[in-house]
């Protein structure tokens, strides 16, 4: 008899592997909480780069943390593309799921945060903590392209996204 979970699908982009890495924490989080709250034979954590995110996957999963970089002041192409891809597939069939949202910057990253909050609340998602914006304070041209590390801190606090999420969704079975 195969067994029915509950799922947590977190959603990456990543040009300089900032919110790639954010993704993977909180990822790895997420599966240790529910460890912890002997849930993992209930919830699944599914860790998906953009471009594999279909709109049956988001609809068979019970709660979502995006992870993107600000470019330019707004949220990245790729991931404002899998939004214009399955905004209307999707509407109306995610009422009250949990999200959360990680968008990495070099310098702001509200511009990206506003955009994703906004299409979150025409899905009708329900934000599980504030924001998480991580900010490298790259500003040049180099520093920008570079592959980033997360600092400890940066790490510590994706992965409390991911742990918040895990938990929110064990805790309603």
């Amino acid at each position: 008899m195969q067994q029915s979970h509950t799922t947590l699908l977190i959603v990456w982009h990543s040009r300089t592997t900032t919110s790639q890495q954010a993704a993977f924490f909180a990822a790895q989080s997420a599966q240790e909480t529910l460890h912890s709250m002997e849930a993992s034979s209930q919830v699944r954590v599914l860790c998906l780069p953009v471009e594999q995110v279909q709109t049956a996957t988001l609809l068979n999963s019970a709660a979502y943390l995006f992870c993107a970089p600000e470019n330019l002041g707004s949220l990245s192409g790729e991931m404002k593309a899998f939004f214009d891809q399955n905004y209307y597939p999707a509407l109306d069939q995610l009422n009250g799921r949990p999200y959360g949202l990680i968008i990495s910057a070099g310098s702001d990253g509200t511009g990206a945060a506003r955009q994703t909050e906004r299409i979150c609340t025409g899905w009708r998602l329900s934000a599980v903590a504030p924001t998480l914006i991580i900010n490298t304070d790259a500003q040049s041209p180099e520093q920008i392209l570079a592959p980033k590390t997360l600092n400890t801190q940066q790490i510590e606090a994706a992965k409390e996204m991911g742990g918040l999420l895990a938990a929110h969704l064990a805790l309603s079975l």
